[in-house]
Parts: structure tokens; C-alpha cells; sequence
């Protein structure tokens, strides 16, 4: 199975990245699951957690607020104005 590429960024650092199996994020419209082979997408953050989900099983969990989620080729960016790890 296919895995994602995951970054999640604050404005000023690289929260995480690395790959994952899942990733499960709020944006405005309501909670997002990204799963390898999603489609193209970009959202905006609603303030909350991201969960990423690793290949083995682990979970990470981080806090963003103000930006954006984008999708793309098994790509996953989250971009915020503040982040950090849970």
C-alpha cells in the first residue's frame, strides 16, 4: 500500500513530517480523513488537532490553527500560522 508524504509547518518551524498511513484533520467544512490515493484537495484550517497516523500503527497528534490543508500526489501539507506537537 502506498503511504503519504506528511509535513505540518508553523510560520516559523517544521512541526513533523515523515510518512504516514492516515492523516485526519479540521478544516471549516468539518473533519477531513486523507488516505493514500486522495484525491487532489485544499482546505482551510479550523483550529484543532491534526492526527497522523503512522505505517505502524502510532499515532502523532498536533495542534494548528490559521492556515491550510493541501492534497496532492500523496503529498499532505499543513500549513498554519501556529502549530505544535500535542
Amino acid at each position: 500500500m502506498a503511504a503519504l508524504n506528511v509535513s505540518v509547518v508553523s510560520a516559523d518551524q517544521e512541526v513533523w513530517s515523515g510518512e504516514a498511513s492516515m492523516v485526519v484533520a479540521r478544516t471549516v467544512e468539518g473533519e477531513i480523513g486523507i488516505l493514500p490515493g486522495h484525491e487532489p484537495m485544499l482546505a482551510i484550517l479550523a483550529g484543532g488537532e491534526v492526527r497522523v497516523t503512522l505505517p505502524g500503527g502510532e499515532k502523532i497528534t498536533a495542534n494548528a490553527e490559521d492556515g491550510f490543508l493541501s492534497v496532492h500526489s500523496n503529498d499532505v501539507q499543513v500549513v498554519a500560522s501556529r502549530a505544535s506537537l500535542a
